[in-house]
């Protein structure tokens, strides 16, 4: 069995590291696609979950100021429509005599 010259040698190492380097951008691309979505969740159930009013107002108010600047594309704005439409200002009477906002 003849001896790989050392430009093969180095050739094979070279591929190799292109695939590793290949495989690393993957794999960042992913854990990058991960954390969007998991601080897209997190947000999302905080304004969902109501334990906290004063914390999801001023979320709720931040995100309809933040995003229409951050989202350029109308495809995007129309996701998330029922974010960025107005609050809802309107005096609710509860009964007791106390006005809520």
């Amino acid at each position: 069995m003849a001896r790989k010259s050392i430009e093969q040698r180095l050739a094979e190492i070279e591929t190799r590291r292109a695939d590793l380097k290949a495989r690393l951008i993957k794999q960042e691309r992913s854990n990058d696609t991960r954390r969007k979505v998991l601080i897209g969740a997190f947000v999302l159930h905080h304004l969902s979950n109501d334990k906290d009013p004063e914390f999801t107002k001023r979320l709720s108010g931040w995100l309809r100021r933040e995003l229409p600047t951050f989202l350029t594309r109308d495809n995007d704005k129309a996701l998330f429509d029922d974010l960025l439409k107005p609050e809802d200002t309107t005096v609710k009477n509860n009964h007791v005599g106390h006005d809520l906002i």
